[in-house]
């Protein structure tokens, strides 16, 4: 019964995530404020109140639209409310959860934080094909952060991780430098630094299977389209990142399952 408790506690922070990476992956191309400036509507700019926030509920009691104007909602947020829950829920599951265990507890906090990143990261790049400097810079934080936890407490080799930091250090540098001379970001370079960040979190191996994952759906994908004659679509750029991100959570709740099996 308690873990059903924390599991339920689990999912409802999931779905609070998911309605902030709405409003993350809105906010951040448009280069607005994601923390101090109320939640609006897109279409009218009526500030939402505290009923009109609420995740997953607020949009079924509404029927779909805004209590002030009427427009309808996109169901993405709603979608991307139940899917970031479900996320965290199946991350805690496939961790087995232990409240008393502080090494899980400080691993999913930190899961939490990263797969959230991964998730505004997969959306502004489905969106605007792009892959948002403010998030990345965010992720190495958040796994800087974890890598001195475990170092000090843990008492773990770092010396790997500070390699793949000089590197990503390197990129960004590389990536400044680019942006501006053509004013403009570099998509691949954006897409290595990702996959860095990505392979410091699930190591080498925990990568290849996101490259593996990340390349099969890109082929179905394209298969989908050929055969549906979307020819039209072939012309846009793929949003690698966006495919990166998800298969990189698929990765992270599969090796913690099998890993806790052991």
């Amino acid at each position: 019964m308690e873990n059903v408790i924390i599991y339920l506690i689990i999912f409802l922070i999931g779905t609070l995530f998911g309605s902030f990476s709405t409003l993350a992956v809105h906010r951040i191309p448009l280069h607005q404020d994601i923390t101090h400036k109320r939640s609006y509507c897109p279409k009218c700019n009526h500030k939402l109140g505290f009923w009109d926030m609420i995740p997953i509920l607020s949009y079924i009691a509404l029927g779909g639209k805004c209590r002030y104007c009427k427009n309808k909602i996109r169901i993405r947020y709603l979608m991307l409310e139940i899917l970031t829950g479900t996320v965290f829920l199946l991350f805690a599951i496939s961790i087995n959860i232990q409240i008393y265990n502080i090494s899980k507890i400080i691993y999913l906090m930190v899961g939490i934080l990263y797969i959230s990143g991964l998730i505004i990261i997969a959306g502004i790049d489905k969106e605007n094909i792009k892959v948002s400097k403010p998030v990345l810079v965010y992720e190495i934080t958040i796994l800087s952060a974890y890598m001195i936890y475990l170092y000090i407490l843990e008492s773990i080799n770092i010396y790997r991780y500070v390699i793949y930091l000089l590197i990503l250090l390197a990129l960004f540098i590389i990536n400044t430098v680019n942006l501006k001379k053509s004013k403009k970001e570099n998509y691949t370079i954006q897409i290595i630094i990702l996959c860095i960040i990505q392979a410091i979190f699930t190591y080498g191996y925990g990568f290849m299977m996101t490259a593996t994952i990340t390349l099969l759906s890109i082929a179905i994908t394209c298969i989908i389209r050929k055969m549906l004659k979307k020819e039209e679509q072939f012309s846009k750029k793929m949003p690698i990142a966006y495919y990166l991100c998800f298969a990189n959570i698929i990765t992270i709740i599969f090796i913690n399952t099998i890993a806790c099996r052991r």
